[in-house]
């Protein structure tokens, strides 16, 4: 009698959330400065080190590369990419600037009472997570930060919009990985994302565009300051 065939997608599945957990370790290895700037970055080293194949570890750098947080040199391989300049973080922060107003408008008139409820949690999240000096320590809160303003890209419902927001998030990124001293501006950020959401939840689409824009505005001044 034959033995029973496995589940069809059982390997590409565990592939998967191989290659996802070691794309979370190289990132967690990144933002807490295991891996400095500058450096050489051994594929056969790394697998090592993770206790598993080369292979989720190349996926893991080739989605980083996509951030900026490493890059790709032909003939040498990868490095960890070197810090970002004032001028890179301002026009990050002036692209964010077209884009994620214009979302907030278009998801205050199509987003539903899902997306209103998700929202209220991912606000709540980012008030109720720690925000110490570590990677480990404020994770939490920028997961649930990332998760606000994915939550009212994909509720703008425009395809395009979405992929330059896309864009964009992966690219901040590479400028938290140099933040140094962790979240130093929860409680001001938690007021700006819950006006945010109260304008969407009113139905002003106008008010939720203008309060998006001082949001980004105030994330940017505040961190150029910190560059000073």
């Amino acid at each position: 009698m034959s033995s029973p065939r496995p589940a069809a997608g059982v390997g590409p599945v565990r592939r998967r959330v191989l290659a996802d957990h070691v794309f979370d370790q190289l990132l967690t290895m990144l933002l807490d400065g295991s891996l400095p700037a500058g450096s050489n970055l051994n594929i056969d080293g790394l697998a090592r080190q993770l206790d598993v194949s080369p292979t989720p570890v190349r996926e893991a750098l080739a989605r980083l590369e996509a951030t900026g947080m490493v890059r790709r040199v032909a003939l040498r391989g990868y490095s960890v990419a070197p810090e970002p300049t004032v001028k890179e973080l301002a026009d990050l922060m002036d692209a964010r600037l077209a884009v994620e107003p214009v979302n907030a408008w278009y998801a205050c008139q199509r987003g539903g009472p899902e997306f209103l409820a998700a929202l209220e949690q991912a606000v709540a999240d980012l008030e109720a997570a720690p925000n110490g000096p570590t990677y480990q320590d404020f994770r939490d809160y920028w997961a649930a930060d990332e998760r606000f303003h994915e939550l009212v890209a994909e509720a703008a419902d425009n395809g395009y919009l979405h992929a330059a927001y896309a864009a964009l998030g992966g690219l901040l990124q590479r400028f938290r990985q140099f933040s140094g001293r962790g979240v130093t501006d929860k409680e001001v950020a938690v007021r700006e994302h819950r006006a945010v959401l109260d304008a969407l939840r009113s139905g002003d689409a106008d008010l939720a565009r203008k309060l998006m824009a001082e949001h980004i505005e105030g994330v940017k001044s505040r961190a150029l300051a910190e560059r000073a």
